[in-house]
């Protein structure tokens, strides 16, 4: 048993302040470790001054709620939404859907796009993943989209790349009543089967 004696504790305070006093006169900020978490988990995603959306980092380690495709030759060759589409949630919006079974105020869905590839595959015939082709994202917030159907806005940064750095949100009408007609809480949760496991488990 390891045992700490008067001299010890001293110490180890004594090289905690010099290096919370060295990160000041680096900084120039005082920040606690606990106000930095707090931040970093109300910000998945940044906007600039003006209100636009920066294109999101990191997304990929998102909570990965799953993948649809409506390929064009299933829909008479002009699909509205040909692409495959990846989906992720942010990780503090699916542990609080998976106790709530609704999407909090901050919640931010991913969409990434990527083009319809092989339809061959060892496996058998299919619709296999092509490249990367554009990104999307919609966003619950009460505050910024007060005035928006469900306080849902919806971006796209283009179906094609380079993608753009920043966006304004969509028209409402472009997005949200499609949504509001069809989907949950304006998200498509009955389409992808982690949603509705995660809804099951605040039931």
């Amino acid at each position: 048993m390891f045992r700490l004696n008067r001299t010890s504790v001293i110490a180890g305070t004594a090289v905690v302040t010099v290096i919370a006093a060295l990160s000041y006169a680096l900084t120039g900020v005082a920040v606690s470790r606990a106000a930095a978490e707090d931040k970093a988990k109300a910000a998945p995603v940044e906007f600039t001054a003006d209100g636009k959306l920066k294109r999101p980092v990191g997304y990929r380690k998102w909570a990965y709620v799953g993948e649809v495709v409506t390929p064009n030759d299933m829909n008479d060759g002009e699909a509205a939404f040909p692409e495959f589409h990846s989906v992720y949630i942010d990780p503090e919006s699916f542990a609080d859907y998976e106790k709530t079974g609704k999407y909090r105020d901050g919640a931010v869905l991913i969409k990434e796009l990527s083009s319809v590839g092989s339809k061959k595959a060892s496996s058998g015939n299919g619709y296999f993943q092509g490249e990367f082709t554009g990104l999307e994202a919609a966003i619950k917030d009460s505050k910024r989209f007060k005035d928006e159907p469900g306080n849902w806005a919806y971006f796209s940064f283009g179906h094609k790349y380079p993608l753009k750095a920043e966006v304004s949100k969509n028209a409402a009408a472009a997005c949200n009543q499609c949504h509001q007609d069809n989907a949950k809480d304006w998200v498509f949760s009955q389409y992808y089967p982690v949603l509705r496991a995660a809804a099951q488990k605040s039931m």
